[in-house]
């Protein structure tokens, strides 16, 4: 597989993951080629340029099978902008302006869990659509259940965050 290939299959299979710049695909295949983990398989030329096409070495495929069995632990802490906006907004503005950011990001939260419900229900979807979908529905319905009770409790955070 060469690198446009994997480009292709990375953005086709993984519709809702950050894109993946075409630099960032060719920097990884020369750093795993440089570690033994891929070797060169050869130019191959079906239309347009020669392109060069790798396939993984043994070393390579014992690397990915560690990492496909390693479990990625939970969040130790809590890295989310949406957060630090609102803790900012407390410390530094008012409870005014904190309920007000937390209303919109809802709106905004909501509108996206609409447009994602929407994707994954179209007679068109593939089924990488619809995982990639439940993953993010999933990820938003968190995020809305926090910013419902957080605008419940705004008022008492704010007098204790500038106590």
């Amino acid at each position: 597989m060469h690198g446009y290939e994997l480009k292709r299959a990375y953005d086709q299979r993984l519709p809702q993951v950050r894109p993946l710049a075409f630099g960032q695909v060719y920097a990884t295949l020369g750093r795993l080629l440089r570690d033994g983990l891929v070797a060169s398989t050869g130019p191959e030329r079906l239309t347009g340029p020669d392109r060069t096409a790798y396939s993984l070495t043994k070393d390579g495929r014992v690397t990915l099978e560690r990492w496909l069995g390693t479990v990625e632990p939970p969040m130790p802490y809590v890295n989310s902008a949406l957060f630090a906006k609102v803790v900012v907004a407390l410390l530094v503005v008012d409870v005014e302006q904190a309920r007000a950011y937390l209303i919109a990001q809802r709106q905004a939260h909501t509108d996206r869990l609409r447009e994602l419900t929407a994707l994954k229900t179209a007679p068109s979807a593939t089924v990488d659509e619809v995982v990639a979908a439940d993953y993010a529905i999933a990820h938003l319905d968190a995020d809305l259940r926090w910013l419902r009770t957080t605008l419940e409790r705004v008022a008492d955070w704010h007098r204790e965050v500038r106590a």
